[in-house]
């Protein structure tokens, strides 16, 4: 993928996706990586549809926090086919490490990246967007109203892959669970992006602390590693 990468970091909404649409194409699909890549492409391509029909109050905020948030998703990558998988940054190791493991759902590996990329890079990306263009995450209500309205994006894309994410193990799982399972994992989402908008706040007030900026940011990525370490613990189904 080195080629691809190459063409990184994305200037656009239209560089973001055609990276991913590349990255998509390359990747077999017994690589985990593949799936996560596939739901952030699908998200990405559902918020540029909805930003070109104004959809957002501020469509230009909306766009820079997904080019920052997508390049940052590329710059982990990059690191890791550059050198290995121990050089990306800790949140992202589980997944890029266990990419090519058996035994493994393809929504594991999904669930993984979304943790890693929401958890650790959101919150980064959120500030880089207001440093580009100017505000603050804290005061921004207007620009915070934009941001909990992609949750029905994410919603959509979720209900819309469903069938392709859920085979093997996780199908049977679904088959019992029924929707409890999809709302509970909708929740965490949705949790986890409340999270980072929060998480910007605090890096944010930070800016003029930098050492403690850096520690609060270290353990957030060190602390976001360990749960995807969880989530990608292999699925067993007792048998009677």
């Amino acid at each position: 993928m080195r080629n691809i990468l190459d063409r990184t970091p994305a200037r656009s909404m239209d560089d973001a996706v055609a990276l991913m649409t590349a990255i998509d194409r390359r990747l077999p699909d017994d690589d985990g990586l593949k799936w996560f890549n596939r739901l952030y492409l699908n998200v990405t391509v559902s918020v540029r549809e909805a930003a070109a029909q104004a959809a957002f109050a501020d469509v230009p905020f909306l766009a820079e926090l997904d080019i920052a948030f997508a390049n940052l998703y590329f710059a982990a990558i990059r690191a890791a086919e550059r050198a290995d998988a121990a050089a990306a940054p800790s949140a992202w190791r589980p997944l890029l490490q266990a990419r090519q493991t058996p035994g493994l759902a393809r929504l594991q590996f999904a669930l993984a990246g979304m943790n890693a990329h929401i958890n650790r890079d959101l919150p980064e990306g959120i500030v880089q967007a207001f440093q580009k263009l100017g505000g603050d995450p804290i005061s921004a209500e207007a620009r915070r109203r934009d941001f909990d309205s992609v949750n029905a994006i994410l919603e959509r894309v979720e209900a819309s892959v469903k069938a392709e994410f859920s085979v093997g193990v996780v199908g049977t799982i679904d088959r019992i669970g029924g929707q409890l399972d999809d709302v509970l994992a909708m929740w965490n989402v949705r949790a986890a992006r409340h999270a980072a908008w929060t998480n910007a706040e605090v890096l944010w007030a930070l800016d003029h602390v930098p050492l403690l900026r850096q520690r609060f940011f270290h353990r957030l990525d060190g602390l976001t590693g360990l749960a995807s370490r969880g989530l990608l613990r292999p699925l067993v189904i007792a048998t009677i």
